[in-house]
């Protein structure tokens, strides 16, 4: 997904777990830390295919008239009372930079959770943008030339051929503080969804995901993927 006339565009994502992961390890996720699997289907049998824990789902949708009159609806509201700085949010100022701020923001909210290399990338970025703004950590990535040389590596792996124009786009939700929150770069802040926990997160980011899904029932271009930590007896 593009933000803005004239500003700076990377390739986009593939919905593709295992360019997820391949991704995420080389910035500093260990393999045997966690990994992105697919989530095939949103009926509570599929729903509980899925490897737990799950501590985030990356969700893919297509952009439409409505959904962009929904989101400039929401920016008129109030800032959420007690959000800033609990939860770890970014804007999005990079054209197609969605799929790489939806795998930071699930990251991002459990570091921990999730031990990541010390001194990687991963790592650093986390700790250098720890206190700034949703716009400046924007900024910030926006400058990164290592994370954008990783994106493109990953967006050039996809089994389809990268386009810079698309009409799809990366959100991420996440449990903290009890509340099932979620991220979007192009929203001004984090959208509460209502009460959660690391248990139920799948089956609650679900039944959002489903109201997304309503507003649009013909397209095809709808994509579920869970961060699962990798159970330590396996």
């Amino acid at each position: 997904m593009a933000e803005g006339e004239g500003a700076k565009r990377w390739l986009p994502l593939e919905a593709n777990p295992d360019v997820m992961n391949q991704f995420l390890w080389g910035l500093g996720l260990p393999e045997g830390e966690a990994e992105f699997h697919d989530v095939y289907g949103l009926e509570e049998e599929l729903l509980e295919m899925v490897p737990k824990p799950v501590v985030a789902v990356v969700f893919l949708y297509p952009l439409t008239d409505e959904t962009e009159a929904e989101r400039l609806l929401e920016q008129e509201g109030t800032e959420g009372e007690g959000v800033q700085g609990k939860v770890f949010f970014m804007k999005q100022t990079v054209g197609n930079a969605c799929g790489t701020i939806g795998v930071l923001h699930a990251l991002g909210n459990v570091t921990s959770e999730i031990k990541l290399t010390e001194g990687s990338y991963l790592d650093r970025f986390y700790k250098a943008t720890a206190n700034m703004s949703p716009l400046e950590r924007a900024g910030f990535l926006e400058k990164d030339v290592e994370m954008e040389s990783a994106h493109g590596v990953a967006a050039a792996a996809g089994d389809t051929e990268a386009q810079q124009n698309v009409d799809t786009h990366f959100i991420c939700f996440t449990c903290v503080d009890g509340v099932l929150y979620e991220l979007d770069g192009r929203k001004d802040r984090p959208v509460a969804h209502g009460p959660s926990s690391p248990g139920s997160l799948l089956q609650d980011a679900a039944k959002v995901i489903r109201t997304f899904i309503m507003k649009n029932p013909e397209s095809v271009n709808f994509n579920v993927m869970a961060l699962c930590k990798k159970d330590e007896q396996t």
